[in-house]
């Protein structure tokens, strides 16, 4: 199954481009021309991956997306697209795509992608719908090791949790190791997010609806509760569901039956809820916007997750493991001075933040060794730059410093901060011992204490 990949794409030309670029990488493929196909080799064979074209004959390849993730949450998924569909692409992301390929694209540019896609699906499956491979967090801090231990704790139980914390802290992870080490762990963990579909479809979404339902229902569909029976579905973004819906949801979890959209007849269901965001529910009952009966009910289990600024010494163990699982077995060492760089950044976006870094940093190192320069590619032309970064940089410029007198400050500064230690100080700004003593003697403003003798050795 590793290197098993389901090619879906129409134009029998490019499918066979596509065919031989793989079988000549050593991957697996196995071509058919439209979703109907590739849902019926998908319910019959377990894959590595998925490719897809999103313009297929028939049901789009938007619509594979959604449906593959149903009959398998975590198989990754790319899709193929030209440039008059993009927003098409960036559509099949939202619903639950791993990436996207513009046409025309190079071999390596495709084998990339595919190659980053099998790394993250999970190995060791225990037959068919085990959708997690249950790995622990990453850290070692105390404040890491507490919440595995919480987690470890409550999966055995199935009353319902309600993750909180800031975007990018990994709540979807915490919600699949509370799954896989739980006794649902061979049954399949759906995820959906509920602030990325439109409340008209997310009942359906949900609750499955029958044909004729509404305009463009043409036939029954199985709702997600349906899909993970006697497993666990994760309600991501519960915050943002409407009011409207939120009271389906507290009868849904009141009776432990579903209503499809249009029937009459409920369907009893049997799944563990994990509900997660990055709001204060609490705040938004006492403003009316969601319900204090359905908090209640979702609130058993309370689990707030940390923030990355909050166990910064996890930085670095994080980051290994990153960059080892999604290169395999060539994975590129981080030199010390990339890491000092990710240890003082602030991070955000947390975890996510720190892995799309990392992820962009693999592919433009050079060698096996990824380097300041590598991560400094991204953090120059970052959008996210913090109000109190841009009031500096405009008092800069207002002042009229030059570049080297910016840098005289910055070096001084830093030196002021590391208590004088140059191994630190260089470490920090991301240059050689070598480089930062010539600067500093070079500068006039900046002490030049030995750093043996100023806050410790190396």
């Amino acid at each position: 199954m590793g290197r098993s990949i389901l090619v879906v794409e129409d134009e029998a030309e490019q499918g066979q481009l596509i065919d031989s670029m793989l079988r000549g990488a050593a991957l697996e493929p196995d071509l058919v021309e439209d979703t109907e196909a590739a849902l019926g080799a998908l319910a019959r064979r377990h894959y590595g991956a998925v490719l897809s074209d999103i313009r297929l004959p028939g049901r789009s390849g938007i619509e594979l997306v959604r449906e593959a993730r149903r009959l398998s949450p975590d198989i990754p998924v790319v899709v193929m697209t030209g440039f008059p569909t993009l927003e098409s692409a960036v559509e099949s992301i939202r619903a639950g795509a791993f990436d996207y390929i513009q046409k025309p694209f190079q071999r390596e540019e495709l084998l990339r992608v595919l190659r980053r896609a099998l790394a993250r699906t999970p190995r060791d499956r225990r037959g068919r719908g085990a959708t997690t491979d249950g790995r622990a967090l990453g850290g070692a801090s105390r404040l890491m090791r507490d919440l595995d231990d919480v987690i470890a704790r409550i999966a055995s139980h199935d009353a319902n949790v309600l993750l909180t914390g800031e975007s990018g802290t990994g709540k979807e992870r915490v919600a699949r190791r509370i799954h896989a080490l739980g006794p649902r762990q061979g049954a399949p963990f759906v995820a959906i997010n509920c602030a990325a579909i439109p409340e008209g479809l997310l009942e359906s979404e949900l609750f499955g609806h029958v044909r004729g339902a509404f305009t463009g229902a043409s036939e029954d569909k199985r709702g997600l509760f349906d899909y993970a029976s006697g497993g666990s579905v994760l309600l991501d973004e519960i915050g943002d569901m409407s009011l409207a819906l939120q009271v389906k949801l507290l009868r849904v979890l009141e009776e432990r039956e579903v209503r499809p959209v249009g029937g009459a007849t409920p369907q009893p269901i049997d799944v563990r809820i994990i509900a997660a965001t990055h709001q204060n529910l609490e705040d938004e009952v006492a403003e009316g916007r969601f319900r204090r009966d359905l908090f209640y009910r979702l609130n058993v289990i309370p689990l707030r997750l940390p923030a990355l600024r909050e166990h910064p010494e996890d930085i670095e163990e994080i980051a290994r493991g990153f960059v080892a699982r999604s290169a395999e077995g060539d994975a590129p060492s981080l030199s010390d001075d990339a890491l000092a760089m990710l240890r003082t950044r602030p991070w955000k976006g947390n975890v996510r933040e720190l892995e799309n870094v990392l992820e962009r940093a693999m592919v433009m190192c050079d060698d096996a060794l990824i380097r300041p320069s590598d991560l400094a590619l991204f953090d120059h032309s970052d959008p996210a730059i913090d109000d109190e970064e841009r009031v500096l940089f405009r008092s800069l410029a207002a002042r009229r410093m030059t570049l080297g007198e910016v840098e005289e400050r910055l070096i001084e500064e830093t030196l002021d901060l590391t208590s004088g230690n140059k191994v630190a100080a260089s470490r920090i700004l991301g240059l050689s011992r070598r480089t930062l003593q010539r600067r500093a003697h070079s500068s006039p403003g900046v002490r030049n204490e030995d750093p043996d003798k100023a806050g410790g050795g190396s």
